[in-house]
């Protein structure tokens, strides 16, 4: 019986240690999924981003040939070529 008590209380210990641990997980920026309200404003206009979104809160561009275009909204950017919308990025938050 003793033996018993003992192996019960051991184990239950070692639960208890095991469980009290907490690691923390971080998902790079480029593997956070698509799960934004952005998703949908690839091939839109800028002017059709901007009814969707609001306006940005800042503007860097154009550069280049074609002109890339980059909209700044508080938690993710928006690039365009010229005029059209390509993709978002969410912004690294760490």
């Amino acid at each position: 019986m003793f033996s018993r008590l003992r192996i019960s209380l051991l184990t239950t210990a070692l639960i208890l240690a095991t469980g009290a641990s907490a690691d923390n997980l971080e998902v790079p920026v480029g593997a956070q999924g698509e799960n934004t309200r952005t998703e949908q404003v690839r091939g839109l206009k800028k002017d059709e981003v901007t009814s969707r979104l609001g306006d940005p809160i800042g503007i860097q561009g154009p550069v280049g040939d074609p002109a890339i275009t980059r909209w700044e909204y508080a938690d993710f950017y928006v690039y365009f070529e010229r005029n059209v919308a390509l993709h978002t990025v969410k912004k690294h938050r760490g």
